[in-house]
């Protein structure tokens, strides 16, 4: 099988998951009016890699047959390949101005690395990696649509998960039998579930198990149509409005929802750790998977902060603030935030490692420090949008008003700007606010500022990780000169 188009995509929605969305069970997530927007807006980047002009960047051979593969089902083995896989990323992007934080490519990168890494999965048995490496070829020869959910819900961040109260509420074993495991209990934060084919729950990177939580040491994939597998979504920030409204939540509201499961099947062959409490402690350290998940991320990020350059400087062009040393201070920023990440990446590609598996995978010094710079960034570029556009991001009309004739000559004329006419100016403004003032954009900032976890733990481990000791030495050899 052949990379999917949008309409098979689309197709492989109408199953039998069980979606929950502001207390109704969604009969059909692809039409639905608060989820139906952001499934076709995902349709049109399967429609993108096959898309003749588009192919060759977005797709390649794969090594089992003749068929076209997302790219970011691709196992790097020279930096060229990383830069490859990165262009991929790129474009990808671009379709949603970067405001698709769990984009497809994203899930599948991850699985990708930890297919790469199977060694390390054959430690917890042969079979588990046997297993990981046939489901890895399913999902790649299928392109499969993956979400992931990484994290126990928020009870008592001070205990351990077998310090809790109630030892049921994080996902766990409960069972087992001849045919797989059984689990039951939840998982956050699964961006993306309702719009997914396949549910990966993996080990958390930031957040380690304590030696005696066998029961919650596992790593495993289903179908997001599993019987008992619930998704519970927080309301949607789709206003199911016209376009021109909410030009973003109206195509990129990716939905992120809280898995619960009820004595779920697991089949064996879906399972790829199990009881081993120290290999999910080390699956992130010890196999390069989330390194290239930072990788796609980082480039997200690059694709965010371009926008939030272009409109920026598209609202001071027709207010007339460009002209301003003050506002010319603030886009700077922004300026430099584009040309850091622009630097990480390609630093991060250029001196890509080969890995332990014999892998390569973009610099992790580098990605580590992408990753942990821009949720401090992002924030300062949307309260820079806030400052240029300022008042006027609060005296909007809508489409509903532009769309009355009695109103259009006071719309061009009151609401006209430097450069624009009152209707061109109304639709910047739109945008603008859907990125620095909305709910929608609100939900963008606390989701890059936890979205590789928590940014304390991140930072305390960056600190720990690198090495400071060689710089160090030069100092103290300095002071005894």
């Amino acid at each position: 099988m052949s990379v999917r188009n949008g309409d098979q995509y689309l197709a492989g929605l109408l199953d039998t998951r069980e979606v929950w969305c502001s207390g109704e069970r969604v009969a059909d997530v692809t039409t639905h009016p608060l989820l139906g927007r952001t499934a076709r807006s995902i349709a049109r980047l399967y429609d993108l890699q096959c898309a003749p002009d588009a192919r060759d960047v977005l797709t390649y051979v794969s090594p089992d047959s003749d068929d076209r593969c997302s790219l970011a089902y691709s196992q790097p083995r020279s930096a060229e390949d990383v830069a490859r896989r990165g262009r991929m990323f790129y474009r990808w992007s671009q379709e949603s101005l970067g405001f698709f934080g769990r984009s497809p490519d994203y899930p599948n990168t991850l699985l990708t690395g930890f297919a790469m890494a199977a060694p390390f999965f054959a430690q917890n048995g042969p079979d588990y990696a046997k297993r990981l490496t046939a489901y890895y070829e399913w999902c790649r020869t299928h392109d499969v649509c993956l979400t992931h959910s990484l994290v126990d819900p928020q009870v008592n961040r001070a205990r351990g998960q077998s310090e809790q109260r109630d030892l049921g509420v994080a996902l766990s074993i409960v069972g087992e039998n001849a045919a797989g495991l059984i689990v039951s209990g939840a998982r956050m934060l699964a961006t993306l579930a309702p719009f997914a084919d396949e549910l990966l729950v993996f080990p958390s990177p930031s957040r380690a198990r304590p030696t005696d939580a066998e029961r919650y040491a596992f790593a495993f994939a289903i179908p997001l149509a599993t019987p008992g597998l619930r998704i519970i979504c927080r309301p949607s920030l789709d206003a199911a409005g016209p376009v021109a409204d909410h030009p973003l939540s109206s195509r990129y509201e990716e939905m992120d929802a809280v898995i619960v499961c009820n004595e779920v099947l697991v089949p064996w062959e879906r399972v790829f750790l199990k009881g081993n409490v120290e290999l999910c402690n080390r699956a992130s350290r010890d196999t390069s998977a989330f390194v290239h998940g930072i990788h796609q991320s980082t480039v997200k990020s690059l694709v965010k902060a371009e926008t939030v350059l272009g409109v920026a400087t598209l609202l001071a062009d027709a207010i007339g603030r460009t002209e301003l040393s003050a506002y010319q201070q603030m886009l700077a920023e922004i300026v430099d935030a584009v040309v850091t990440l622009r630097a990480y990446l390609r630093t991060a590609e250029v001196d890509a490692v080969r890995d332990a598996y014999g892998f390569y995978a973009p610099n992790p010094e580098v990605m580590f420090t992408a990753r942990n710079y821009f949720p401090k960034i992002y924030p300062r570029l949307i309260e820079i949008l806030q400052l240029v556009g300022s008042s006027g991001l609060m005296a909007i009309p809508d489409e509903a008003d532009l769309n009355r004739p009695e109103l259009a000559a006071d719309i061009d004329r009151y609401f006209q700007s430097a450069n624009l006419m009152g209707h061109e100016r109304v639709r910047l403004f739109r945008l603008a606010w859907d990125l620095c003032g909305s709910a929608f954009a609100g939900r963008q900032v606390l989701y890059e500022r936890f979205f590789a976890g928590d940014p304390q733990g991140l930072n305390a481990a960056r600190f720990g990780a690198f090495d400071q000791q060689s710089i160090a030495a030069r100092v103290r050899a300095f002071l005894a000169r």
